[in-house]
């Protein structure tokens, strides 16, 4: 229950983070059968698919490191999903993922742009 409340204070405060930098936020915890995509928003005419990572210590690892290959195969069949739903084609695209450290109601964010793509 506490990796709940922490993976969702990671998210507002990474939905906040990417409007001050004038992301047009789509979609938040969009679902598909692959997978859960934390958030979907536009960058500069990109469609960025980004998954936010949340740590409270780097006992486990950055977070980032948790985004494993298997992880970002879903994340794309999601994306693939995603964009066929919207009826979106040639557009473009990236994978970014969002180290969120929260000290005490501190937050430090870390946005990693085209973090992973496979063709």
């Amino acid at each position: 229950k506490d990796k709940i409340k922490l993976g969702t204070l990671g998210e507002t405060k990474t939905i906040s983070y990417l409007k001050s930098k004038g992301f047009i936020i789509h979609e938040t915890t969009y679902r598909s059968r692959f997978c859960e995509i934390d958030i979907i928003a536009e960058d500069e005419n990109t469609l960025c698919f980004i998954e936010v990572k949340t740590r409270r210590s780097l006992k486990k690892g950055l977070p980032k490191e948790s985004v494993n290959h298997t992880k970002q195969k879903k994340i794309i069949q999601g994306a693939q999903f995603y964009l066929k739903a919207k009826n979106q084609h040639n557009i473009k695209l990236r994978f970014d993922v969002v180290e969120v450290y929260i000290e005490n109601d501190n937050a430090r964010i870390n946005l990693i742009k085209n973090a992973f793509w496979t063709s």
